[in-house]
């Protein structure tokens, strides 16, 4: 939520800055995420009144204007091509020397031959939002001359409050400045609000056919307002503070309302409504359009707002279109309900919607507040579109409305559960400035009862929290607790997940913690084989299904360094994957990564090249040497969806597939508008089950090397050709069998390749001997030709 520091201030004014109001606001658990200007420093821009304007005698579009821009000055001469710049209208002018929003100096300029002294602003141009075509338009009672800045308190502060689900109290100006004053202990100064005479006696009725869902209806009668009454600039300026547009004044007053007290109110058009009011759960597929011109499918569980004939509204989530308030509509009715927090939740997500009314009904609106939200727009209605007001009907089952009920609260627990004794007259003062009422209940214990507009307050616990933190949660001692659990020691054989994480991020990786939901599209192109848990109340279209693989997620966060020109990616993450067995949901713990760009970081040594299959083969090898039983692995060609044909490999232990790598396949590398990246994903049990360490004699004699050249058929791979050499080697004294060149060419068939294998051999208690290795090469070399027909080289 977005607030005005001035409008805060109006309710509650702290010997504070900005800056200390979010430090106080945070410390007590309301978060600040960001606090910002509400418009860049705007020089030598002032009020104007354009005194006459004539065509320019050498462009259609442009008009000359005669401007006055304050007491004494001379008139100046400015081109403008603002299709609404007239005599009399008052603007904002930036003078020669004025900085604009992005940089823009205004200077004395000649547009098609006539001299322009300055330019006539749009509200665009000033960074006061995108508006309308054409010059910004101030009241005619403007001081011409007066600096818009001043003019408009554009120094003035957003303060940008991110709270969580539990605080719905504090959505709006006076919620916030409640919690303000108690915190830093300054008087809260609510505006006083009247009651509206009563000048006209139309009224709709109202039926309440769900009050378990709508325990509370109000609404009452405007009739013969003025539809062509624009909205004055101070509310537009205070909605678009709050990062509102206005839409026309009956919405912008709803809306301004919304903000200023936390009621969600909608506007009928009367002349639209036929007959009474009822409010009742929807029909199977019942239609109806919304304001956004979405036509929505109702089902049971959705409730509406409906007249005698039709539906009107989505009940606490957005209004029809049918009824909605025009440019003509001269007679309104107000809206002003309570929604209890189950009825509205996840119903908008449902119709993939998210409004400022479902916000506040699923998080719980003060089931008092209604009629007082009703007089305050009434109020603004007839002082801005005139009209004359109806008595307001109201509705309620009254034994349906939420009530909080007293909560026992012990001093002794405070101390306990805080690790501090505070004192029985503080607690007293931090409860009553949070409006909970407070009742002796014996020496050190009270009988708190909440406030109406406090859902979250509901146990001594929650009642100890507001202590905390209204008293300053910096304030609590800091204090460790003594372990006493009995740790058990891990076996023997485990390799941890932390050693397998440090092993990929001393490889240059970085560890990525992504979200379980995912997008359906991107799941179906990386696994369209399975079928992903599909959530029920998801919180975005993004986020609607359970991941089968922690891919989508690191495509997801390659895709977001991608984009701002970060080159050199190296991902990895350990979660779990969601598959669907059935009625049972298997949860297995993966270990993921990607590496894309360069595959060393730029420098002067080496030259630049794009990692491989072979770059990211080396990194899963690494993982494998870890667990100390690399020789159980081995890579296997295969196919998957997701991965590049060719370039993609199952990995297997034992002979079971434990995980897939390769490259992405060129196909979704398309449909996600990324670049090329290579993954892999193994089994967590995989890799965390290695083998005991072992003592291993250290020999002192001598080592022999002797490398044999052998041609066979090309598709032999070099996986087999090892697993080959080393069952024959078994029992010898083999130290170490690698494969040191692979070649094809002149000298070998067509169809054939040479692989050059280096064996090094040694014992513990003697030298061996030339008879001795000769006899194990012999052997080897009739192992690989009975197995893969391979031939010595010449």
């Amino acid at each position: 939520m977005r607030v005005s520091e001035q409008w805060l201030r109006e309710w509650c004014d702290p010997a504070l800055d900005a800056a200390g109001i979010g430090e106080r606001l945070t410390m007590a658990g309301i978060e600040v995420g960001a606090i910002e200007l509400v418009a860049e420093v705007l020089e030598h821009v002032v009020v104007a009144r354009i005194v006459d304007t004539r065509p320019h005698p050498d462009a259609e579009r442009l008009r000359l204007c005669t401007v006055e821009a304050g007491p004494g000055d001379a008139p100046l001469n400015i081109v403008c091509g603002a299709p609404n710049a007239r005599p009399g209208l008052i603007v904002p002018l930036a003078k020669v020397g004025a900085r604009l929003p992005g940089g823009v100096r205004i200077k004395s300029s000649k547009i098609r031959g006539e001299a322009s002294e300055g330019m006539l602003c749009s509200a665009r141009e000033l960074g006061l939002g995108d508006g309308e075509a054409g010059l910004l338009e101030l009241p005619t009672d403007a001081p011409v001359g007066t600096a818009l800045r001043d003019y408009l308190q554009l120094d003035d502060r957003i303060i940008e409050v991110e709270l969580t689900p539990n605080r719905g109290d504090c959505l709006s100006v006076a919620g916030l400045a409640r919690e303000l004053a108690a915190i830093t202990q300054t008087p809260l100064t609510p505006r006083p609000l009247p009651e509206v005479p009563v000048r006209s006696q139309r009224q709709v009725g109202v039926q309440l056919e769900a009050p378990s869902a709508c325990p509370r209806y109000a609404c009452r009668v405007v009739e013969q307002i003025d539809p062509t009454a624009p909205t004055p600039l101070w509310l537009q300026e205070r909605l678009r503070r709050a990062g509102l547009r206005s839409l026309g004044p009956v919405v912008d007053i709803t809306n301004y309302v919304l903000l200023e007290l936390g009621q969600p109110l909608h506007a009928f058009d009367l002349d639209r409504v036929d007959g009474d009011i009822v409010v009742r759960q929807a029909r199977a597929g019942e239609p109806l359009r919304l304001l956004n011109g979405q036509d929505l499918a109702a089902t049971p569980e959705l409730l509406l707002i409906a007249d005698q004939s039709r539906a009107l509204a989505a009940a606490g989530i957005m209004g029809g279109a049918d009824s909605a308030v025009g440019d003509s509509t001269r007679n309104v009715l107000l809206e002003s309900a309570f929604f209890t927090p189950p009825a509205i939740a996840g119903r908008a997500r449902a119709a993939n919607l998210q409004t400022d009314a479902s916000q506040r009904f699923e998080r719980g609106v003060d089931p008092t507040l209604q009629r007082r939200a009703l007089e305050r727009a009434t109020q603004l209605l007839i002082a801005l579109c005139g009209g004359q007001a109806g008595p307001v009907v109201e509705a309620c089952a009254s034994e349906r409305l939420p009530r909080n009920l007293p909560i026992r609260l012990r001093l002794a627990r405070i101390g306990r559960v805080l690790g501090v004794d505070i004192a029985n007259a503080e607690v007293e003062s931090i409860l009553k400035r949070l409006h909970i009422q407070l009742s002796a209940d014996g020496p050190g214990v009270w009988q708190a009862l909440p406030p109406s507009w406090r859902f979250d307050l509901a146990c001594e616990e929650d009642l100890i929290e507001e202590v905390a933190r209204i008293h300053g949660y910096e304030r609590l001692p800091t204090a460790h607790p003594l372990p006493k659990a009995n740790f058990p020691a891990a076996a023997d054989d485990h390799v941890s997940r932390e050693r397998l994480a440090l092993t990929l991020v001393g490889r240059g990786y970085q560890e990525a913690i992504t979200y379980s939901f995912v997008d359906r599209r991107v799941q179906a192109l990386i696994e369209p084989q399975l079928e992903p848990l599909a959530l029920a109340n998801p919180l975005s279209a993004e986020l609607s299904v359970m991941r089968t693989s922690l891919w989508p997620g690191l495509l997801q966060a390659y895709a977001h360094n991608s984009n701002r020109q970060v080159p050199r990616v190296r991902l990895f993450e350990t979660g779990l994957r969601f598959i669907g067995k059935g009625d049972e949901l298997q949860q297995d713990p993966v270990l993921a990564g990607l590496i894309a760009g360069p595959a060393s970081p730029e420098q002067w040594s080496t030259a630049a090249r794009e990692v491989d299959f072979f770059d990211l083969k080396g990194d899963v090898e690494a993982l494998l040497a870890v667990t100390g039983c690399a020789g159980q692995f081995s890579f296997e060609a295969a196919e998957h969806p997701a991965l590049h044909p060719g370039q993609c490999a199952q990995l297997q232990r034992n002979g079971q597939s434990v995980g897939w790598l390769g490259r992405l396949h060129p196909g979704l590398e398309s449909e996600l508008k990324i670049d090329s990246a290579l993954v892999f994903e193994i089994a967590l049990a995989a890799l965390t089950n290695g083998r005991v360490a072992s003592h291993c004699e250290v020999s002192r004699f001598p080592t022999i090397r002797r490398d044999i050249a052998v041609v066979l058929p090309q598709h032999i791979t070099a996986s087999a050709i090892l697993a080959t050499a080393r069952q024959a080697c078994e029992g010898s004294a083999l130290q170490e069998l690698l494969l040191f060149d692979v070649y094809q060419g002149q000298g070998v068939p067509q169809g054939h390749k040479s692989i050059a294998l280096g064996l090094t051999l040694s014992a513990t208690e003697r030298t061996l001997t030339d008879a001795e290795v000769d006899q194990l090469m012999a052997r080897l070399l009739r192992a690989l030709a009975d197995t893969h027909q391979a031939q010595l080289r010449g």
